[in-house]
């Protein structure tokens, strides 16, 4: 099926749509803002949709990144929009809609979830257990940190240990073992969602006002207390394996 919307997920497995790229694909004249004061008023917030923290990043005509502002709904909610609209884009746009939910809640993809979320728990669980191992696998210095530290200084943490390694050689390994995005574009190098569930990494995003007015967001991946925690016994417990 090709995508014609982007859908996402939350935690509890529901499918979103944002409202600016629903816009979009409708093909509606009227400002986006001034659209949706309507169905701002007709659906509950928090419920029905909520609000993007900080909005949504839009690349503009000289290449800087803008947030904008944006709402993110609830598939029901994006389905009747659509309905609403009444135009052939709605249709289109509310049936592509109604083939992903039944694809999402097909017994495969059920039991493809269920799979996915009992490895989750197991990743947890191992993590638990790598913290509880005795801290003379930790240097002393950093033990007790409890702040999130660039990628080059956990390659320092790491040589520290005894393990030979440099900082390009540790984003190369990261990108390798699924802890950083490999894929080329704006997220690369950033942790993946399966590093950002269990904890172990952050991005710390940091907004620069442009000459022009502009405003510009940079973000830098980060590794926490606990993953500091994490990547060092790793490292060691590979070393000794």
């Amino acid at each position: 099926m090709n995508e014609l919307i982007k859908v996402t997920t939350n935690e509890n497995d529901e499918q979103l749509v944002s409202a600016r790229e629903l816009h979009g694909f409708l093909g509606i004249k009227k400002r986006f803002s001034a659209w949706w004061k309507q169905y701002d008023e007709m659906f509950i917030k928090e419920e029905d949709f909520t609000s993007v923290p900080g909005g949504t990043p839009v690349s503009g005509g000289n290449g800087n990144i803008q947030y904008v502002s944006d709402y993110v709904l609830k598939l029901d909610v994006a389905k009747h929009i659509s309905m609403l609209t009444k135009t052939e884009k709605g249709k289109e746009a509310r049936g592509y809609f109604i083939q992903l939910e039944k694809f999402w809640n097909s017994p495969e993809m059920v039991t493809k979830r269920a799979l996915e979320f009992q490895q989750k728990k197991i990743e947890v669980l191992q993590l638990e257990n790598e913290s509880l191992k005795p801290k003379a696998l930790f240097a002393d210095a950093v033990d007790a940190s409890k702040t999130s530290i660039l990628i080059g200084d956990l390659a320092k943490l790491i040589k520290q240990n005894g393990i030979d390694i440099g900082q390009n050689r540790l984003f190369q390994w990261l990108r390798d073992n699924g802890y950083l995005i490999a894929r080329k574009g704006e997220s690369y190098n950033m942790p993946t969602q399966r590093s950002l569930d269990l904890g172990i990494a952050e991005i710390k995003e940091r907004t620069h006002n442009n000459p022009d007015g502009s405003i510009r967001i940079s973000r830098t991946p980060k590794i926490t207390g606990k993953g500091q925690i994490y990547f060092v016994n790793k490292f060691l417990h590979d070393k000794t394996a």
